[in-house]
């Protein structure tokens, strides 16, 4: 019998090594999950450091495959189609494909077919890891026509270095919007002490400062200062955005991959808007499937993080554009509006 999807697993390499609190790396592995008869495309990627094993994520599309159950064709069932508890970048990648094909079968791009304001551009910060204060200062000054730079900070114990980062930064581009993400990289003492001096550089957002489970703490950094305080890490799930609004928290940053896909993210989505929370729409180092699937959600963001088709050198994918000033151009056409390269 023909299976009703299968799954390919590709290799992305980075442009310059990616280094974050948890570590570096110059390559990252995704998976593009593809409908029989490519009627629908999606993508489960997900970083070494959440922990997930692939594969409980390819058993989990391998079971998919032998349902007998047809494919949902309303957006509304897509969710009962896919295995409740399968890992969140599994049925993330499932979810993105099957409503890719809803909105070919229907000739629409994903937003119509979810009832979502057309995404008008956004412009996308474009993300420099954590180095030496000169190297990251050199690679803010080669990107001087990207006008927002998200800072990767938060090395354990380094949090005077990484003030010497970001005052480097901010000499060689006085002009930029900043944004830093520590990456749950400080405890909340060590960050309410720090972001009050980094208050001088007239940051935008910090992201995560504290541990993944110190909600509390965040909130006690977001108490701190008047900069908003955006978690990342944090959030998984709705719960986890009424804890961080009971809290004080700011923002969240939403990522298909950790949320499972364009239902439980626009879910998510609209809670944390409703309780006037802010919202940015970020990535994994994924390809241009699930960056392409999040771009439609830009109508209801405040802030957009989807840089990393610009990050990898062998993105398969056509339809999803930037313009050389990182300003990103929502695919057009039906479903996802993706071709291969």
């Amino acid at each position: 019998m023909e299976k009703c999807l299968t799954w390919t697993e590709l290799t992305l390499h980075l442009k310059t090594p990616f280094t974050v609190s948890y570590g570096s790396s110059s390559e990252r592995t995704a998976f593009w999950i593809r409908l029989k008869n490519d009627e629908g495309w999606g993508e489960g990627t997900i970083p070494f450091y959440y922990g997930i094993d692939f594969k409980s994520m390819t058993d989990c599309w391998d079971r998919a495959a032998e349902d007998p159950q047809p494919f949902p064709d309303m957006v509304e069932a897509i969710p009962a189609w896919i295995e409740a508890n399968a890992p969140m970048p599994a049925r993330a990648g499932l979810d993105i494909a099957l409503h890719d094909r809803i909105g070919k079968r229907r000739n629409l791009p994903l937003y119509q077919i979810m009832g979502l304001p057309k995404p008008e551009p956004m412009t996308t910060s474009y993300t420099i890891s954590i180095d030496t204060p000169e190297a990251m200062a050199g690679m803010a000054a080669r990107l001087s026509h990207y006008p927002i730079l998200k800072i990767k900070l938060g090395t354990p114990g380094q949090e005077a270095l990484d003030e010497l980062r970001l005052e480097a930064i901010r000499k060689v581009r006085p002009e930029a919007l900043l944004r830093i993400d520590a990456n749950a990289g400080w405890d909340a003492e060590a960050a309410i002490a720090l972001v009050k001096r980094l208050e001088k550089f007239d940051l935008e957002l910090i992201e995560q400062p504290t541990a993944k489970h110190d909600i509390a703490g965040m909130g006690v950094v977001q108490a701190e200062t008047n900069i908003p305080i955006v978690a990342d890490e944090s959030v998984q799930t709705l719960a986890d955005i009424e804890g961080l609004h009971a809290a004080g928290v700011q923002g969240i940053n939403l990522k298909l991959m950790k949320s499972g896909g364009l239902s439980n993210g626009l879910e998510m989505l609209r809670r944390a808007k409703s309780l006037g929370m802010k919202v940015m729409l970020g990535c994994m180092v994924e390809t241009s499937v699930g960056v392409g699937a999040m771009a439609h959600l830009m109508g209801l963001a405040d802030w957009i993080d989807l840089d990393t088709p610009l990050l990898t050198s062998n993105d398969p994918f056509l339809g999803l554009n930037y313009t050389e000033n990182g300003l990103l151009l929502a695919p057009e056409g039906a479903g996802l509006g993706l071709g291969l390269k």
